[in-house]
């Protein structure tokens, strides 16, 4: 009789156990398989790090943010501004933010010191980079920079440069004067530079704002010199992407949707961009251009918006190869660890 009462009793104590697993694993409050809301129905967090302060240049992420796009994927995205003085390869690598975005050559060189950083997406499929002069320089070509003073910003932007001057057989150290130039065009415009670096939708605007017309400029534009590195992309804490796939598919997704929306109604993004920059840090004029170039540089003439954020390998490789030529990163990049076309995959795919 104890005997079959103590069977009675195990057989309670193991259904008890199991029906308290099952619930204790309807109630746990991880992040779903989906990747998006918690099984809670709480919105999954994401830290975005940008390179700089809010302006177009980021206008997509603001507007997917504003219009809810994060929202609608299940997450909530913290957009971060950046600054002279934040790194955002540092911010990711440290778990500070989850998702950044800068230039390819700056990215490449993290990598290179170990940093868990791994891209996840391109979003400006052409280089923004210019070098502009008055046409009485009688800069014409890169060949024509011979003699002349051409500055540049430095710090990681001069390897576009550095790249042309070699295309013309140019020594920076002794067949031109190559100087380091502030972050206004107030040198340029004053005769202080022959040329000057001029990303086309920040420095370049503020040269025609000052009252120049596009008549009296020559440009020298990167892209046509096939001299061009790759710029804004979107990379992530490898560590952090590794659990957080469908999370940053989710991401990547909503962000595209934010930058088509910000393309097909510049007004309107820019009315967004306004209300996220500091008083007086820009004009609603200088956004709108600034808007309106930066959406060539994401959607190209000829190129499907369905496709942003896809990553180019040939630019890629450009951008890894004259990174390697100019000893921004001291041996060739692994491609195939430096990127990962599988968030993209899976953006492209739902």
């Amino acid at each position: 009789m104890k005997k079959k009462f103590g069977n009675i009793h195990r057989l309670f104590l193991l259904t008890v156990l199991l029906i308290g697993s099952i619930l204790a694993g309807c109630s746990d409050d991880s992040t779903s398989s989906s990747g998006g809301t918690t099984s809670d129905g709480e919105l999954t967090p994401v830290t975005l790090q940008l390179k700089w302060v809010p302006q177009a240049q980021f206008a997509g992420y603001f507007v997917a943010q504003a219009k809810g796009y994060y929202e609608e994927e299940g997450l909530d995205v913290t957009i971060v501004p950046g600054g002279p003085d934040i790194v955002s390869e540092q911010q990711v690598a440290s778990g500070a933010a989850d998702i950044g975005v800068n230039w390819v050559a700056s990215l490449l060189p993290h990598q290179e010191q170990g940093m868990p950083l791994v891209q996840i997406a391109q979003i400006y499929q052409k280089s923004g980079l210019l070098l502009v002069s008055k046409k009485d320089s009688g800069i014409m070509t890169g060949a024509d920079l011979a003699g002349k003073k051409v500055g540049n910003w430095m710090g990681g932007n001069e390897f576009e440069i550095l790249a042309l001057f070699d295309k013309y057989g140019l020594d920076p150290n002794g067949g031109l004067e190559f100087t380091k130039q502030g972050f206004t065009m107030d040198q340029f415009l004053a005769g202080e530079l022959d040329a000057a670096s001029a990303m086309i939708y920040n420095e370049y605007p503020v040269v025609l704002e000052q009252g120049i017309p596009e008549s009296d400029l020559n440009v020298i534009d990167m892209n046509d010199e096939g001299v061009a590195m790759l710029e804004d992309n979107l990379f992530a804490n490898a560590d952090w992407l590794a659990d957080n796939k469908e999370v940053a598919a989710k991401f990547v997704r909503a962000s595209i949707k934010g930058w088509q929306s910000a393309i097909e109604d510049p007004e309107g993004a820019v009315d967004i961009i306004m209300a996220e920059s500091e008083e007086g840090s820009s004009t609603r004029e200088h956004q709108l251009t600034m808007m309106k170039e930066v959406s060539k540089l994401v959607v190209p003439e000829g190129f499907d918006p369905a496709n942003i954020g896809v990553i180019d390998e040939a630019m890629f490789q450009q951008t890894a190869d004259i990174a390697h030529q100019f000893g921004v990163i001291k041996k060739p990049a692994n491609i195939k660890e430096a990127y990962t076309n599988e968030i993209m995959d899976m953006v492209l795919k739902k």
